[in-house]
């Protein structure tokens, strides 16, 4: 009796020393991925102080609407921008600057520090103008050839890792890039975007900037 309950009390205390192995394999195996996901952020956010709050605040969230928010941007869309604008495949005479400095790493951490940073809800200035954007941004414009945005940008406006987020984003930048893709202006993404931007009348390009402005 006592030698079995023994027996019951090394076999418990075995499986228990089992588990404990097994947490800790998961945690080595999980433990530099998180490790290097917080360090690339710290890293993202080191440069943010440095340099980039200036234009679009500590958190991605600009308040002017010249800048884009960042935000909740997706990681791997904003390296992405980064190299253009250092490349030059992105004009701007104002960020090519501010990244001739950085490298590819730094692009990735400055992607994973504002995907992560959290998002708010804004007002929208007017209400009818962006019931309108939402009929385009969803369904698109049958009349004019105008295809829905939501299909390559997602019902939510969220974009993918390829292309942006355009959910909470000022509606006057949401504006400016428009009209830049319509005049052809800007040429680094999608080419798609040349076509169905110029479609848009001025009406339907400030309607859908209206109501993006206003998803979170």
């Amino acid at each position: 009796m006592t030698t079995t309950i023994r027996q019951r009390g090394l076999f418990m205390s075995l499986a228990q020393a089992g588990g404990l192995v097994a947490v800790a394999c998961s945690l080595l195996v999980l433990g530099p991925r998180t490790s290097h996901a917080a360090t690339e952020a710290d890293r993202g956010e080191e440069i943010v102080q440095g340099k980039c709050f200036i234009c679009h605040g500590a958190g991605g969230e600009s308040s002017s609407p010249v800048f884009p928010r960042l935000a909740g941007q997706n990681a791997s869309y904003i390296a992405r921008q980064l190299a253009d604008y250092k490349s030059g495949k992105r004009k701007s005479s104002t960020m090519q600057p501010m990244v001739e400095d950085l490298s590819a790493d730094d692009f990735k951490a400055l992607g994973a520090f504002f995907a992560t940073r959290p998002t708010v809800v804004h007002t929208i200035d007017d209400a009818e103008l962006a019931q309108m954007g939402k009929f385009i941004f969803l369904r698109g414009n049958p009349y004019s050839g105008v295809a829905s945005c939501a299909t390559c940008h997602g019902p939510k406006a969220h974009g993918t890792e390829a292309l942006p987020r355009l959910a909470g984003q000022h509606a006057q930048y949401t504006e400016n890039q428009l009209k830049q893709f319509s005049k052809r202006e800007r040429t680094n993404d999608n080419a798609v975007m040349h076509g169905i931007a110029s479609k848009l009348t001025e009406l339907e390009l400030k309607a859908v900037a209206a109501y993006l402005s206003g998803l979170q």
